[in-house]
């Protein structure tokens, strides 16, 4: 959420930032500046009331105690009629607090002024790429197909046992899984993360600090009788054990990680793009949280961005990165860059992750801030990315591996698998 203040002393930027997320911001915004001019107003009459009450209240003992009992009377029919108006204020601010709050959240996060402009993901700007693209034998076949052919990977049991989008994995194929998760892991806790095995189940406040509520409540599964909601990612119960806490200075930046299964609806996605692993339900993640400074966040986007791509080099899979353009980014986000492998089998890129900075958009949210060494309080900055998600990642090991005997582990990842290649 954006800074009141802010938006009231810089209504214009705002209004020219968020043009470049193609959201036309003008009728919010001084709707914004208008509740807020309004709650202000109301505020300073409020507080005025209720002064002259009290002062006024002082006025009628006096007066009772020195026997001047008809003007003691007048100045007490005066603080009844005070102490209606001051009620009639604080409703009135209560709705306008209400109403204030309901407009500030419709807001997005502004975009970093290196946002590229643009409409879809094809005005995306291609920022880096590495990694030769394999070559696969004449007969090579896309994951799903693997999949049923070294059966390591269950998709029809999935959809019997619960829908399309809830695969099993077995086997080679279990383990393959389990190997990725604790790669990542050990990855990120060797670069000084702090590890954290989160629920997997959020409450509502938890859902609007990071920004998927009021936003994209119809994209997670909610468990009505309890009001909870299966997590969309890692980074959301990670990023809330902040909220409303005050951390020194001194404890910038936090570095958290998680593994966690993720929760998506997905709904109005179908069509080629979302077979087999593409587009799941339920998926696997590993999370990189950090809690940064204002000063230093941008740095430290670099940094998690370079821990992601050694995680693609290290798994040796041609990969690029993406700056998300203004039509593509999300809305809590302020700078976001994708990571996509190449498919062979596909003959296409498939998105593995996402790294993002959110500046101060969530920690206003979920009122996290920290005290510098003069004592005053600002917000953090927050960032996350996924290092890495599994599903596209084992599409393109499969895919891209596949041999006449089996289909080869990087190297990198065998004393996790312990074996070095899957085979029927």
């Amino acid at each position: 959420m954006l800074q009141l203040s802010f938006i009231r002393g810089n209504r214009q930027l705002v209004i020219d930032r968020l043009a470049v997320k193609n959201f036309d911001a003008t009728a919010l915004v001084d709707e914004i500046v208008s509740l807020d001019e309004q709650r202000r107003n109301t505020q300073k009459q409020l507080d005025d009331t209720l002064m002259r009450s009290k002062l006024i209240a002082k006025d009628i003992g006096i007066l009772f105690k020195s026997g001047q009992r008809k003007e003691g009377e007048k100045k007490r029919e005066e603080s009844i009629q005070l102490k209606q108006t001051a009620k009639e204020l604080e409703q009135r601010m209560n709705g306008l607090v209400t109403a204030l709050n309901e407009k500030l959240v419709e807001l997005p996060n502004l975009p970093h002024e290196s946002v590229p402009p643009g409409n879809t993901e094809e005005d995306n700007e291609v920022v880096f790429e590495e990694g030769n693209m394999p070559v696969l034998p004449e007969n090579a076949v896309p994951h799903w197909e693997l999949a049923s052919e070294y059966r390591i990977i269950d998709f029809d049991l999935g959809s019997k046992v619960t829908g399309a989008g809830f695969p099993f994995y077995r086997g080679q194929g279990a383990r393959l899984q389990r190997a990725l998760i604790n790669f990542f892991l050990d990855e990120a806790t060797h670069r000084g993360y702090l590890e954290y095995q989160p629920p997997l189940l959020i409450n509502e406040d938890s859902g609007f600090g990071t920004g998927q509520l009021p936003d994209k409540e119809g994209q997670m599964y909610f468990v009505g009788e309890d009001k909870l909601y299966l997590i969309p990612t890692a980074e959301v119960p990670i990023t809330n054990i902040y909220r409303n806490v005050i951390l020194q200075e001194s404890d910038l930046p936090v570095k958290n990680v998680a593994y966690s299964s993720c929760f998506r609806r997905e709904a109005g996605s179908y069509g080629k793009d979302v077979r087999g692993l593409n587009r799941l339900h339920q998926f696997d993640k590993v999370e990189i949280v950090q809690i940064a400074h204002p000063d230093k966040s941008y740095q430290v986007l670099e940094e998690m961005k370079d821990q992601v791509a050694g995680l693609l080099r290290k798994l040796e899979l041609p990969f690029r990165i993406l700056k998300l353009c203004g039509g593509d980014i999300s809305f809590t986000s302020a700078l976001t860059y994708d990571f996509e492998v190449y498919s062979a089998a596909q003959k296409r890129w498939l998105e593995v992750s996402s790294v993002s900075n959110f500046e101060s958009f969530q920690a206003n949210r979920m009122k996290l801030r920290f005290k510098n060494k003069e004592g005053k309080i600002h917000l953090t900055h927050t960032l996350n990315g996924s290092a890495l998600a599994l599903p596209r990642v084992v599409a393109a090991l499969l895919e891209n591996n596949q041999k006449e005997d089996g289909i080869y582990i990087p190297e990198a990842l065998q004393p996790y698998t312990g074996f070095d290649k899957i085979v029927k």
